[in-house]
């Protein structure tokens, strides 16, 4: 049976063509011995494993070997006696896919840790689980990473055949003037922001589909499959979770009225707030919250997890600045703490970097405040362009 697998890796690895390198590929310590990657649906995490294959085995190289969970092969073997053969015949890093299709996934996990002390393991799975909070047997065992959608940094270099490099953000907030001459040099990112916004996030738009409508479809699946399958929750409220997504989607950014939520589902107001932290586990929505207040507390803001599922929910209706504001929550999502802001500011960074979203130039100024500006390629002093922050990775 082996054979059939090894068959289907080549023919995958000789058939998928990453187009872009993902940052996170040179980011992984790739000497661990188990590796979870999680992203939401929909952001290449299976692209993401063939193409380390490929760049570090080849197409023909048996020590590696991509196998999917929803081969209905493991019905009837586990996945700890499929390692076991593949280490057998002398194999080396098993990559699996959608590994939290085996109900028993955590636990083959760690007997394959445990007992193929010569194999290494690479799975991904959906944002929604929680790979050491819920499933104690890991802690200690597992890398976790996470694989977001593209960059505008990788969406540029994507579409103009570009190797534009990342940088940090103080990087940015020191050498903006400069960053903004290195990439104009090549490219004007202003001429590709507004695509980006509307369609660059999710690799898919490559394919010679509606990129809305395969959109929508992946949105149901983050709720019909990664949220009731993984959280376990029955069918038939999963109507009350779609109806959530869109009442926030359309609520504006400010903190949601959860009794009145509660009121419009007919269902607890501990209820809302569970559905809303899954949507925020599916990367649906982004809470934002006030500096030493978490969940389950009440969050100070809700947002769009990025901007193309803005235009996938309320398409034609799309605020502007609240877009903007959404582009640069999701570019430091994952690496800084953001926020709630003051009154003068919309953002709080890392405990200590207050950053302003505006559309156009302030007519006053504070000092301690960045101010982030969309239509312009290059800034001055504390104005920085808004697409740079869309280099952060």
């Amino acid at each position: 049976m082996l054979e059939i697998f090894f068959r289907t890796h080549q023919f995958l690895l000789e058939h998928t063509e990453a187009l872009v390198r993902r940052a996170l590929m040179d980011e992984i310590d790739w000497r661990a011995r188990l590796i979870g990657i999680k992203g939401s649906r929909g952001v290449g995490k299976t692209t993401f494993l063939l193409q380390y294959a490929r760049e570090n085995f080849g197409t023909r190289d048996r020590r590696c070997l991509y196998i999917n969970m929803n081969n209905f092969y493991f019905q009837g073997t586990s996945l700890f006696n499929f390692a076991c053969e593949f280490q057998k015949v002398g194999g080396q890093v098993l990559l699996i896919d959608q590994v939290f299709k085996d109900p028993d996934w955590s636990h083959q996990l760690r007997m394959i840790y445990d007992r193929c002390p010569r194999l290494h393991v690479v799975f991904t799975g959906s944002s929604v689980m929680r790979l050491k909070e819920e499933n104690p047997e890991l802690n200690g065992i597992v890398a976790s990473y996470n694989l977001r959608g593209f960059s505008f940094r990788e969406y540029l270099n994507l579409k103009a055949g570009l190797n534009l490099r990342a940088y940090g953000l103080r990087e940015i907030q020191n050498r903006h003037e400069r960053i903004s001459q290195e990439v104009m040099a090549q490219i004007n990112p202003l001429d590709h922001f507004k695509s980006y916004l509307h369609h660059g996030y999710y690799p898919f738009f490559l394919e010679k589909i509606n990129f809305s409508e395969n959109l929508l479809k992946t949105m149901n699946m983050m709720i019909e499959v990664d949220i009731l399958l993984i959280k376990q929750i029955e069918q038939k409220y999963l109507g009350k979770i779609k109806k959530l997504l869109y009442l926030l989607a359309i609520s504006g950014t400010g903190a949601p009225n959860v009794s009145q939520l509660a009121t419009d589902m007919q269902t607890s107001r501990a209820t809302v707030m569970n559905y809303i932290k899954y949507l925020s586990d599916a990367r649906l929505i982004n809470m934002v919250y006030r500096v030493k207040e978490n969940f389950p507390k009440k969050p100070a803001s809700l947002l769009m997890h990025n901007t193309n599922l803005m235009f996938a929910m309320t398409p034609g209706n799309v605020d502007e600045l609240t877009m903007y504001q959404t582009f640069f929550q999701n570019a430091l999502w994952g690496r800084h703490d953001v926020r709630m802001g003051d009154r003068s500011s919309t953002f709080l960074v890392d405990g200590n970097q207050r950053f302003r979203i505006c559309e156009e130039p302030p007519r006053r100024r504070s000092t301690d405040v960045i101010y982030a500006l969309p239509d312009v390629t290059e800034g001055v002093g504390q104005e920085v362009p808004l697409w740079m922050y869309g280099f952060l990775y």
